[in-house]
């Protein structure tokens, strides 16, 4: 069994760790003054998945680090997708109009409307709670949809960087992080005896990312395509507001 001390630095270092994964992609995007290359989607996964696991914590006391670590991830998230609103590229579906997506999800307008969202998806969540909370499945499936659902993370971002045929704007530590942390977690879950949920999710994430090489296909995108700024970001100014004004009629 190992000390005491290094079970402590191996939660804080759980709790901690992921959202500051996020740090040095929000500090280039501010950089830049632009979100092109990092999809928002995964902000969109982040919450709802992180949101749904503080409501399996109410039913399934598990870890505090991993429900300190539910909460800071949330408002790193929610920082995060702050700022690829503000700086979001000159040629987002929302800036035409043009969400092929039902009822535009995740492609609106303004900041307020991503809350608005998350705030009836708490409301949603906590009826269902009070009604179901105290049955061991219900319980069970918030675990399973958690944890199952950040288990698909890296998916977007290999979606965006297909689209783009560039990696620009996608920073490599986000990557690192995604690599490390996953074998990290799953090693932490098994040795603190994380409820089944975190150990199972855990080794499906392992192997997208490994297995079905979700994460090996962004290292692959980054040595095939480079990180070159995509066609989009070249539009000149001239151009962009010719195409908003098509767009408008």
């Amino acid at each position: 069994m190992f000390p005491s001390w290094v079970s402590t630095v191996s939660s804080i270092g759980m709790a901690v760790g992921p959202p500051l994964v996020y740090a040095d992609q929000a500090t280039s995007i501010i950089r830049k003054k632009d979100s092109t290359g990092f999809s928002r989607d995964v902000c969109a996964i982040l919450l709802i998945a992180n949101i749904t696991r503080c409501f399996f914590w109410l039913g399934n006391r598990f870890e505090l680090a991993l429900l300190v670590q539910s909460i800071l991830m949330i408002l790193a998230q929610l920082a995060l997708l702050y700022i690829c609103i503000v700086y979001r590229p000159r040629t987002s579906p929302e800036n035409f109009g043009a969400s092929h997506r039902p009822f535009s999800f995740w492609q609106w307008d303004s900041y307020a409307q991503y809350v608005e969202f998350l705030a009836g998806l708490i409301l949603c969540s906590a009826i269902l709670f009070l009604i179901f909370g105290r049955s061991e499945i219900f319980v069970s499936i918030l675990g399973f949809v958690a944890l199952g659902l950040e288990s698909t993370l890296p998916i977007p971002q290999l979606i965006s960087n297909y689209k783009q045929r560039s990696l620009y704007g996608f920073r490599a530590s986000t990557l690192v992080g995604w690599v490390g942390g996953d074998s990290f977690k799953t090693v932490y879950f098994f040795l603190q005896g994380s409820p089944l949920q975190f150990k199972v999710c855990s080794i499906f994430q392992l192997s997208i990312d490994f297995v079905f090489e979700l994460v090996a296909a962004i290292i692959a995108q980054r040595l095939y395509y480079g990180n070159p700024p995509p066609a989009t970001v070249l539009v000149d100014d001239e151009d962009l507001e010719q195409a908003l004004a098509l767009a408008e009629e």
